[in-house]
């Protein structure tokens, strides 16, 4: 997965925010656009869009933007971040089996995951999908674990990527169709008719749909939030098959020579490129 871009109203609160709460680091500044991320890795690229306002509640849109961090110490250090300057935006945190996940909201609302994977050697796959769970996980505990005095001074050293990205849908059924029939990643796991876990290569997920907060939702209106899902591959001829795949189906796409571009059934825009490829 590619960085996650953000339309927000308050380009300097949100910059604040990613860089001092959650640790990433300014990349780039470039009128509107500000790139966060760690290194030259972007995670999070901010667009200001003052004239856009809030989606109405139910809307499809953006869940989540799963951060993952490489160490469990990396992960406490930012987790330590949140907890000390921003403690009224964690939301909640869970044992995921494949991973441990820690919960919050930026303060327009988006929603954050940080986390780190267990080793691939600790997941249990059955009849073709991998066994997740929601068990509990006290963040004091894992920071009196795993924080130490040298991450807590530099929290944001080290490498972050996106390593999913989680949205809100109107259904599961369509997300399914668009997403693993059309676009091309195999389901990994669901949650009946609620939710959705797809991913290439044999990864937990890569990308999810759930109906939690947005069953029955049409197509998004131009709001904040959401701006845009980045997809890396790794050659041009991915690209190109996708492409030709994506028309095959019907799917509108805008293609520029090095990326292309499209709307899944809710408007979120999805722009699929060659890993290490600006665009």
């Amino acid at each position: 997965m590619g960085p996650v871009t953000l339309d927000v109203a308050d380009l300097a609160g949100m910059t604040a925010f990613y860089r001092d709460v959650i640790t990433l680091q300014v990349i780039s500044e470039d009128g509107p656009v500000v790139t966060l991320g760690r290194g030259s890795t972007p995670v999070v690229i901010l667009r200001h869009s003052p004239a856009l306002k809030h989606a109405a509640p139910g809307s499809a849109g953006l869940f989540h933007t799963a951060i993952l961090f490489p160490t469990q110490t990396a992960l406490a250090a930012a987790l330590a971040s949140v907890a000390q300057k921003a403690p009224r935006r964690f939301t909640g945190s869970a044992d995921h089996l494949v991973s441990q996940a820690f919960y919050l909201d930026d303060p327009e609302g988006n929603g954050i995951e940080l986390y780190w994977d267990r080793d691939r050697s600790q997941w249990s796959w059955v009849h073709g999908q991998v066994e997740m769970a929601t068990l509990y996980l006290d963040p004091n505990d894992f920071l009196r674990e795993h924080l130490t005095p040298e991450a807590l001074e530099s929290p944001g050293s080290g490498d972050a990527v996106v390593g999913h990205v989680h949205l809100s849908v109107g259904d599961t059924a369509s997300a399914k169709e668009f997403y693993v029939d059309r676009l091309g990643f195999d389901t990994t796991a669901t949650v009946g008719n609620q939710a959705l876990f797809v991913s290439a290569g044999g990864y937990h997920h890569h990308m999810a749909m759930n109906v939690w907060n947005s069953r029955g939702a049409g197509r998004r209106f131009p709001s904040l939030g959401l701006g845009q899902v980045d997809i890396d591959l790794p050659s041009s001829d991915d690209v190109g098959a996708l492409t030709e795949r994506m028309r095959h189906f019907g799917v509108q796409a805008a293609d520029d020579g090095r990326t292309v571009s499209f709307e899944d059934p809710w408007a979120n825009r999805i722009h699929v490129r060659v890993a290490g490829v600006e665009g």
